[in-house]
């Protein structure tokens, strides 16, 4: 592992946080899309 010295605590918690933000922006898009899909299909269904 790099050595991060006495920033090894931000750096890792900047990591965390990062990860944590970008499965939240992934994990909003796919329900996104899946609500569009269903809208969508209804709309097709209905005419």
């Amino acid at each position: 592992m790099i050595e991060l010295g006495k920033y090894a605590g931000t750096v890792l918690t900047a990591y965390g946080v990062s990860g944590l933000l970008l499965a939240g922006i992934i994990w909003h898009s796919i329900a996104a899309n899946a609500r569009a899909r269903r809208a969508l299909e209804k709309q097709v269904k209905h005419g």
